[in-house]
């Protein structure tokens, strides 16, 4: 249910608190999303038929590529329309991104390939767009870029055009090319002197506080070892490494790293997966804070019961190829992002999805920490698990949880969990379109089937204990080696139901713009979802956005209780109504029986 307010509507809501405590709690509702169409591997989200519904994106039998739109008044919920096979290239896909290529507002699919006859570590990979046309998808309208690259290209706004651009290392090369998008022609390289490592977790996401996307990227140092580089924005410029950390001293496998705001202070952080053996049979999840160049362990106990779990290393003979990732995102919406991580019995070979809370630390040593729900059944019963990433199903504002499981070597089958509550919390969803255009799109196209890479959010509200409380996000900031990230951001409130105070939203910007692109709303309700759109690029103060809202159980509840207390009202004024009205009765009579003297 779904209700469009203006912003100078006002709004009043009478609000209970709820008490329970947040318990995870799952439902396996694969049938009711999929049908029986649960083959193949979820690669990307995306709303490609721009009907403001997130669609999925799967590749089935490493060579075909289908569109599954969304429609939550059909069952099963998503479909497959659309439909892109690669059988006849002899190719196999690697990684589906979607994106608006060309300015057009519709939204078109990068795939990256390896020729399917040749095996081994060292393929050539290549990178195709295939142009969106009318929600449509044709194999021979594409556009092949010149060179192969040695590792997934990562999709980034270097220009700030809020057109993607494509950033990845050619093969045979170690210098970082960009292809800006529209002409998808090699334009500039980046003057970095740093070899890329393999697989790369490179980041474009404002790192600086400043609200304009700065490029983190993960390079070999002179030792060989991973080493992270953060370029920021100076003036619409990356000129150069700002800083330089290396990794933990007693990581020897490591992930690929992750930003999220995982304190809630406003600013990104930097979580890193990592074994600590080559056998990857002690693993450790490190947190290095903004603004601090020291690494604290965040989870490092994951024992349950006798049994030891532990990261699954990369296997690069695997189609997709998986490096150790978390996914995150805020699974209870108590304002702190949770993650999604795959782990494997060190004394078997069983592979799960495990659920890691963000949870106060137990020590002084840290403000925050993950803690592992062992003892999720529907989670539990999924065995060979791979993949794992949060998505919202009902566009509701709940982020539920997809699995993905090894079927054949081919293909995995696709599980889906719906998120179910035992108390009441607040979110705001927030999605930054392009703003290329805004109600004069080309071809009447609506502009809201756009990926957009780069854009930050950030706001500020007051918990319920009165104290002031904010938390931030990039959009789309990761994109290669199964980064799955949504297109859209949804921060979470806690079981505060007051007006977000302030919200802020900046977009990257071009080369030698020195003003930041930001703009503030205030006063959001809860439980909104917002949708920008930055038009004009260059003029903040005129950007819109769009609210829907989306009404929790409190406020439902809430609603019945006043209309109960209004009818009860309603009925006590009828009964005085009804007894003054019989008092007035009873006196006329008495008035008509009464002996009038004056008239004597």
């Amino acid at each position: 249910m779904e209700q469009l307010f203006r912003r100078s509507f006002p709004l009043f809501l009478v609000l209970a608190a709820a008490v329970s405590p947040l318990r995870a709690s799952l439902r396996n509702i694969t049938w009711d999303v999929l049908g029986s169409e649960t083959r193949g591997w979820v690669a990307a989200f995306g709303d490609f038929n721009a009907d403001k519904q997130t669609d999925m994106f799967i590749v089935r039998g490493g060579n075909e590529l289908r569109i599954f739109l969304a429609d939550l008044k059909a069952t099963p919920y998503f479909s497959p329309k659309v439909k892109l096979s690669l059988e006849s290239e002899g190719v196999l896909i690697t990684s589906v991104v979607p994106g608006d290529y060309n300015g057009d507002s519709q939204m078109d699919v990068l795939l990256t390939t390896v020729p399917s006859a040749q095996t081994g570590t060292d393929r050539p990979l290549s990178v195709v767009v295939y142009w969106g046309q009318n929600q449509t998808l044709n194999i021979n309208l594409k556009s092949r870029l010149n060179s192969t690259f040695s590792d997934e290209p990562h999709i980034m706004d270097f220009n700030g055009d809020l057109i993607p651009d494509i950033f990845g290392v050619p093969t045979g090369s170690q210098t970082p090319v960009i292809t800006y998008g529209g002409s998808l022609t090699v334009t500039r390289s980046l003057g970095t002197t740093s070899p890329m490592f393999v697989p790369h977790s490179h980041a474009f996401i404002d790192l600086s506080g400043d609200f304009t996307a700065d490029l983190f990227l993960t390079t070999l140092a002179a030792d060989r070892s991973v080493q992270f580089e953060t370029w920021e924005n100076q003036g619409g410029n990356f000129s150069g490494a700002t800083s330089t950390t290396s990794k933990p001293k007693d990581a020897n496998i490591v992930g690929q790293s992750v930003f999220v705001d995982f304190d809630g202070d406003g600013f990104q952080d930097h979580l890193l997966p990592v074994c600590e053996d080559e056998k990857c049979l002690k693993s450790v999840i490190y947190l290095m804070k903004h603004g601090s160049a020291q690494w604290v362990p965040v989870l490092q106990n994951f024992t349950n019961a006798n049994t030891v779990w532990a990261f699954v290393p990369q296997d690069s003979t695997h189609i997709p190829s998986l490096p150790i990732t978390l996914h995150v995102g805020d699974y209870n919406m108590d304002g702190f992002p949770d993650a999604l991580a795959i782990l494997r019995n060190t004394s078997g070979s069983n592979q799960q999805a495990f659920l890691l809370e963000n949870v106060p630390c137990k020590n002084s040593s840290c403000s925050r920490m993950f803690d592992v729900h062992w003892d999720l059944s529907d989670l539990n019963q999924i065995t060979d698990a791979a993949v794992t990433t949060f998505f919202d199903i009902y566009e509701d504002g709940i982020l539920d949880i997809i699995v993905l499981s090894k079927k054949t070597s081919e293909d995995g089958a696709i599980h889906v969990l719906m998120n179910n509550f035992e108390a009441d919390a607040y979110f705001v969803k927030v999605i930054v379109l392009s703003g290329i255009c805004s109600n004069d799109c080309p071809l009447q196209v609506k502009p809201f089937g756009v990926n957009q890479p780069g854009p930050y959010i950030m706001y500020t509200t007051s918990d319920a204990n009165g104290y002031m409380k904010n938390a931030s996000a990039g959009q789309l900031s990761q994109s290669a080696h199964m980064a799955l990230q949504l297109p859209y951001n949804v921060l979470g409130l806690g079981r505060s139901a007051n007006f977000l105070d302030h919200l802020y939203v900046g977009i990257p910007r071009p080369p030698g713009e020195k003003q930041i692109r930001r703009q503030e709303w205030t006063a959001i309700i809860p439980n909104s979802q917002l949708i920008v759109i930055p038009y004009p690029h260059q003029n903040p103060k005129s950007w819109s956005a769009k609210l829907y809202l989306t009404p929790s159980n409190i406020v439902l509840l809430t609603a019945i209780a006043l209309i109960g207390v209004c009818v009860f009202i309603l009925a006590i004024i009828g009964i005085l109504h009804w007894q003054e009205k019989k008092a007035d009765d009873r006196e006329k009579r008495q008035e008509a029986h009464r002996f009038h003297f004056d008239a004597m």
